[in-house]
């Protein structure tokens, strides 16, 4: 069984739409990153997007354990046009298509950005290469809101709106498993 840690690296403190944009975390609270440190297997492996808040992150609890090279496909979304604005202005700019986006993930695209369902494609791709690479590890994925999510979609067979409705905090672990073709799992935004 490949037992995979998904933690969502630290606050940005930003009131936009992040995703691609490389923005440092807030890595001030050393006593949530040490409980976070202690939480996680102490044997895992540990492999992070390439986003600067993620790498951090992942260093900040890496202690004695093997490092894989980050990986861009564990990225958050990728926004396009919508990079670094408020939800209020993505309403305001192009109304129809911010609410179909979230009211009715899958196929519509930000402009210059990525779908629901080519996110849900390049998270479970990057997955899949680190189980088959790693069969029966743990491994700890630092990554971001969305790729999070997008694992969860697939553990829990869940659709995309029923996604939408998990809350990932920052700093937080959830817990997913695969052997012989079934998900299961664990805990979902715990925070240590």
């Amino acid at each position: 069984m490949t037992r995979l840690h998904l933690v969502r690296h630290g606050p940005t403190h930003a009131k936009t739409m992040v995703g691609w944009s490389d923005l440092p975390a807030d890595l001030s609270d050393l006593d949530v990153l040490a409980r976070l440190q202690a939480y996680l297997p102490s044997s895992a492996l540990l492999v992070s997007s390439d986003l600067t808040r993620a790498v951090d992150t992942a260093t900040a609890i890496q202690a004695n354990r093997q490092r894989l090279p980050h990986h861009p496909d564990l990225r958050e979304i990728h926004f396009g046009q919508w990079e670094l604005k408020s939800f209020a202005q993505i309403e305001a700019e192009d109304p129809e298509r911010a609410f179909a986006y979230w009211d009715t993930p899958g196929d519509v695209r930000p402009p210059g950005g990525e779908s629901w369902n080519q996110v849900r494609g390049r998270v479970d791709a990057a997955i899949d290469l680190l189980i088959a690479n790693h069969p029966g590890a743990d491994i700890i994925v630092v990554a971001h809101f969305g790729a999070i999510l997008t694992q969860l979609q697939r553990a829990l067979s869940l659709d995309a709106q029923q996604t939408f409705a998990h809350r990932i905090d920052n700093l937080s672990v959830s817990e997913i498993a695969f052997e012989k073709g079934t998900w299961t799992v664990g805990r979902i935004n715990h925070c240590p």
